[in-house]
């Protein structure tokens, strides 16, 4: 028989309701129980159009933590969406970037996305020099800003920030990917690795 729970669902002012029968297990930060259903917070919605638009269109901070070391840098190829029955972030990171490095074997990221054309020289500096031996911060003139959930920061200056537990990874395979996307795409042979982080947190300049 199929499983049709995710057609019970029903959206009402950004939460999701499920009937509490459907079995499915959430995390209790996320859930509380009204009138007979589930409940999952999904404040990403709010602001989904905003943030593709901006993050395809000018870019993004990628902002990662790993021991003392925190660096940022620049994206703009990713997703937002809904994936194992949770709110998604999803990025794709060249294997030559240092954040790459920063991300093996980590759990978590953020992302804050600017929504004025004054970041735009910020984002440059950002994505055109390496954090191995740079301090990004201070050439960009940005600031880190303690994010809400985790202790990976976010960028003060941009609008939209996302905090996010990384869920699953892999490798662009060369072998399973359409010719004309590995022509245009990755001329060079410097593949993406795809992180999927778990939005644990969303919320934009006011919030803070």
């Amino acid at each position: 028989m199929a499983d049709n729970s995710q057609n019970c669902r029903f959206f009402i002012n950004n939460y999701i309701f499920y009937p509490i029968d459907l079995g499915i297990r959430y995390n209790e930060r996320r859930i509380e129980i009204f009138g007979g259903f589930l409940v999952m917070a999904v404040e990403f919605i709010r602001y989904l159009d905003k943030s593709i638009k901006y993050l395809h269109r000018q870019g993004a901070f990628l902002t990662v933590k790993k021991g003392d070391e925190i660096n940022v840098s620049t994206i703009s190829w990713g997703n937002i969406g809904f994936e194992w029955g949770r709110p998604v972030f999803t990025i794709l990171v060249r294997s030559s970037r240092h954040n790459h490095t920063l991300l093996q074997d980590n759990t978590e990221f953020t992302v804050s996305i600017p929504t004025t054309s004054t970041m735009k020289k910020a984002l440059n500096a950002v994505g055109t020099v390496s954090g191995r031996d740079t301090d990004k911060w201070s050439i960009a003139n940005i600031t880190q800003y303690k994010a809400k959930t985790m202790e990976t920061p976010v960028v003060k200056e941009a609008n939209i920030f996302y905090e996010c537990k990384i869920i699953y990874n892999h490798k662009v395979d060369p072998k399973l990917l359409r010719g004309d996307v590995d022509t245009t795409s990755y001329m060079d042979g410097d593949y993406h690795e795809i992180f999927y982080g778990e939005i644990v947190s969303s919320y934009t300049k006011d919030d803070l």
